[in-house]
């Protein structure tokens, strides 16, 4: 769980095979998720959002790589925060 969430909660493997509520949980964030991709792709042209949904693609990671990271990359994003650290060197 985020430490920032500050509510009690249980992680379970396999949830949505296992509970329907989780399962349409899942459902759910995926479409919001999905909507929020196609939004972000139009705020920042070049970036391919709506192909990759943000996922860690060759097309995405070469697009930070031209045109670096928006305000919405996570910067805890494995390949980002390794560029973070390299360029810190």
């Amino acid at each position: 769980m985020p430490p920032a969430l500050r509510c009690a909660g249980t992680a379970v493997i396999s949830g949505d095979a296992l509970s329907l509520s989780i399962a349409a949980a899942s459902i759910v964030a995926k479409v919001t998720r999905d909507r929020i991709m196609a939004r972000a792709c139009r705020a920042y042209e070049g970036y391919g959002f709506s192909r990759h949904m943000g996922y860690g693609t060759p097309e995405h990671l070469g697009a930070i790589a031209r045109l670096g990271p928006t305000p919405i990359h996570r910067m805890s994003f494995s390949p980002l925060r390794r560029d973070l650290l390299d360029a810190a060197e």
